[in-house]
Order: structure tokens, then C-alpha cells, then sequence
């Protein structure tokens, strides 16, 4: 996403931010804030001709701060913890995860000038459990997602803006990140198994075979946990990693709100990586001087140097930039939020939405082409039981 798409964001947040420091609150040294409950919601249809499926979702979720003020320095911690699931009355794939993150991130600081802190920040995200495309049919569903696959850690050390105990803006030209796609054999081998007890890998004019699929490549691949290796005059080769680690700059947003019953809870983050390689790779389709046919992954110098030496260029298919997106100016994209009412004691409204964009994160449409980078959107309106402080 580059930064030009980013206009409508400050936007949309800007009367909160207004109305978030017009409002300050007594300040204490300690302050702790949050929420944690569960929602549910269900849908009942008979005979209803527009379609759609009976259908129970649960979600269990807690948000919690704590906020440390006092002289000079200053200690802001957030934990964000969500889990769902479904219940839809169908055939098969009855029980479906709905919702699934672990978001942590804490930042402490030093007062060098009133509101302004030199800040040392650190975060962590995740998700608890297995993910998969549910395609509803009995076949085996994609496993699109896990624990530590992805995992985002962030670690940088910049500027932060907190004009009161409500609002806060952070910088960073030193923020460094670490992107994982790790699985255990152990998980990979389960895996296998599965697809072998769901008939996955057949004989006679399938030729796929238990070899052929690796999970955690796949979501090493789907992640952008790898890079294009130089091999000289053999071109580029792809090398799967379990880690990959980026420097970069980062910006964040945060408000927390309480107003009588109603809380307000969201942070906007944005994330650059400090890279400029533009060079553009084809998978070449070649035919040699000696007649032999081959193929490969080339750039456009490796190409014309091939074309001089005798080689012909049959066909040429795009791939892309060698750092998968990942350049200066293209931000990474991640914004939370969480609107919650208190209705009685225990009875709660609430409100939650994840939006996210990835550089280098490929989704397929529906029917599982075109893998494309696109922006992630998620949203959650339940009723439910909860305490908040």
C-alpha cells in the first residue's frame, strides 16, 4: 500500500483525535483500562429464499492497558487477545474458527520535553490456532495459517507524542521486524496424514504424491518468508527461510477512551522496510545455442546477456520484484479497533474491526487464482457478557 492510499486514514480518525484530547481525565500514576467478555451471535432461517445457513458464532476476547505516568518517565503496555468459532449447519466443515489474534505491545520512555518521550517499543503478534479455507465440500481444506505463522515482532526505538493519557503518536526511523513462517515437522507430518486419511494423494493418473506437498513452504510462500538467491549465470533461485528480518521506519497512532459506558479502543500501525531493489525476474522458458531446452528465473541484464551469448528466449512469464514489494515508501498496514457499551452490569455491545495490508502477502480470490496483495478486512458486532475497567 503506498502512502498515497493512506490519505483517507488520518482522516476518518481525526474527530476522535479532537474529541480524544478535549477530554482529559484526572491523571493517576497508575491507570489500568480494558475489557473482557464473550459474544455471541446466531441466525435461525426456515424457508428463507434469499438463502444463507443456520448459523451460532462465539467470541471470546480481552483488551487490557495499563499506563504508567509519573515525572519523567512513562510505561504503556496493550494486551489483545480474540478467539471464535462457528457452528453452520451444513455437511461438512460444521465447526469453523471465526476470529483468532494475539497482539501484544509495550513501549517505555523517557520525558525529554513536556509530552515528549525518547521511547524504546516492542510488540508481538500471532494467532493461537490452526487456520484453513473452509471450502464446504469434504475435501481437504487449505491451511492457509498458525501459531508463529505468521508472526509479526517489532522492536525500534523513536519519538512519542502524549499530549495526554487518551492519545499517543509514535516514530520510529530504527524499527526493526521480524516476519516468521514456522512450522514443526511435527505439524507437517499431521498434515500429511490427513490429507492421506482424506484420499488427498491417490494412484494411477495422479501423480501427486506425499513429497510433493510441503505446509510449511506453503506458508513460508504465502507470507513472503523467503528471498531470490543470485546464482550468477544460472540465474535466481528461490530460498525458503523460517525467519526473515527487515529494518525499517514505523508509525503509530493510539487512542483509548472512556466515556461513562462507552470505551473506545484502537491503534493504527504503519511499517516501511528500508529497501530499494527494483530488479524485475521472469521464469524464462529458454532454447540453448546446442539446441537443449531449459528454464529458469532470470532479470532483465541476465536475459539480454543470454540473447547475446546465442540463447533464445522462448517465453518469458513475469514474477515480480526480486524483494517481493518489500520497499521504502510501500507501508505495511495494520489498524484495530474496539467499540464497546455497557448495557447493564454484565451485558455489553461491542464493535471490533481488523484491518490489514502486507506487502508481499499474496491472497487468491474465491475461486483460488490470482494470488494478489489486497487489503484484509475483518469485523465483529456482537452481544454478549463482559466486564469492563
Amino acid at each position: 500500500m503506498n502512502f498515497k492510499h493512506l490519505i483517507l486514514i488520518p482522516c476518518m480518525i481525526l474527530p476522535s483525535l479532537v474529541w480524544a484530547q478535549d477530554a482529559e481525565p484526572v491523571k493517576k500514576d497508575w491507570q489500568w483500562s480494558g475489557i473482557v467478555g464473550l459474544n455471541a451471535t446466531a441466525t435461525g432461517m426456515v424457508n428463507w429464499a434469499a438463502g444463507g445457513k443456520n448459523n451460532v458464532t462465539g467470541v471470546a476476547f480481552g483488551k487490557v492497558r495499563m499506563l504508567y505516568d509519573k515525572n519523567s518517565l512513562s510505561w504503556d503496555t496493550d494486551l489483545d487477545l480474540e478467539y471464535g468459532m462457528s457452528y453452520v449447519d451444513q455437511t461438512y466443515d460444521k465447526v469453523q474458527k471465526a476470529s483468532d489474534h494475539i497482539k501484544f505491545n509495550s513501549k517505555f520512555g523517557w520525558a525529554f520535553q513536556k509530552q515528549w518521550y525518547l521511547t524504546a517499543q516492542a510488540g508481538f503478534q500471532t494467532q493461537f490456532d490452526l487456520g484453513r479455507t473452509y471450502l464446504g465440500t469434504g475435501a481437504p481444506n487449505p491451511v492457509i495459517s498458525n501459531i508463529l505463522a505468521p508472526s509479526y515482532t517489532d522492536i525500534s526505538v523513536g519519538i512519542d507524542w502524549k499530549p495526554n493519557s487518551i492519545f499517543s503518536v509514535y516514530l520510529s526511523p530504527v524499527a526493526g521486524r521480524i516476519t516468521t513462517a514456522w512450522l514443526s515437522d511435527d505439524v507437517n507430518n499431521r498434515f500429511v496424514n490427513y490429507l492421506r486419511e482424506t484420499d488427498m494423494f491417490k494412484t494411477g493418473s495422479n501423480t501427486s504424491t506425499e513429497a510433493d506437498y510441503n505446509l510449511r513452504e506453503v506458508l513460508q510462500e504465502k507470507y513472503g518468508v523467503w528471498r531470490y538467491t543470485d546464482q550468477g549465470d544460472n540465474g535466481y533461485a528461490k530460498e525458503y527461510k523460517n525467519v526473515k528480518a527487515e529494518l525499517g521506519l514505523t508509525l503509530k497512532g493510539a487512542i483509548n477512551y472512556t466515556y461513562k459506558d462507552l470505551k473506545v479502543m484502537t491503534g493504527l500501525t504503519l511499517y516501511t522496510p528500508y529497501a530499494w531493489d527494483k530488479t524485475k525476474l521472469y521464469n524464462v522458458a529458454f532454447t540453448k545455442p546446442s539446441t537443449e531446452t531449459g528454464s529458469g528465473i532470470y532479470s532483465d541484464p541476465q536475459m539480454a546477456k543470454m540473447i547475446a551469448s546465442g540463447y533464445t528466449i522462448d517465453s518469458q512469464n513475469y514474477l515480480g520484484y526480486r524483494d517481493n514489494n518489500r520497499r521504502f515508501g510501500n507501508f505495511d498496514v495494520d489498524w484495530t479497533t474496539t467499540i464497546s457499551y455497557q448495557l447493564l452490569k454484565c451485558l455489553n455491545v461491542t464493535l471490533s474491526t481488523d484491518l490489514k495490508y502486507v506487502n508481499g502477502l499474496k491472497i487468491a480470490d474465491k475461486e483460488g487464482n490470482n494470488a494478489v496483495e489486497r487489503v484484509q478486512f475483518l469485523a465483529n458486532l456482537g452481544l454478549g457478557v463482559s466486564y469492563a475497567f
